[in-house]
């Protein structure tokens, strides 16, 4: 599930887990116990991931097998 594919992308992309450890802003073993399902990832890390690897959240919670993330909406402007 989740876990799996952040290994995969993190693997695909030819980084170590220290180097996405870094971009999260957490320590490696802290990372480590993201990917093996050890602990649960906060939503701003796993929305970092999404962004990272180019796919979306739904794809890295194993809610669907596309990759490809949404089209970004417009915000509205405040008044």
């Amino acid at each position: 599930m989740i876990y799996r594919r952040l290994r995969d992308l993190r693997e695909d992309h030819d980084l170590t887990q220290n180097e996405i450890a870094s971009l999260l802003h957490v320590v490696q073993s802290r990372y480590s116990n993201y990917e093996r399902g050890v602990s649960n990832m906060p939503l701003d890390c796993l929305v970092c991931l999404a962004d990272f690897y180019g796919v979306s959240t739904d794809y890295l919670l194993g809610r669907t097998n596309i990759s490809k993330p949404y089209p970004v909406t417009k915000q509205r402007k405040n008044n």
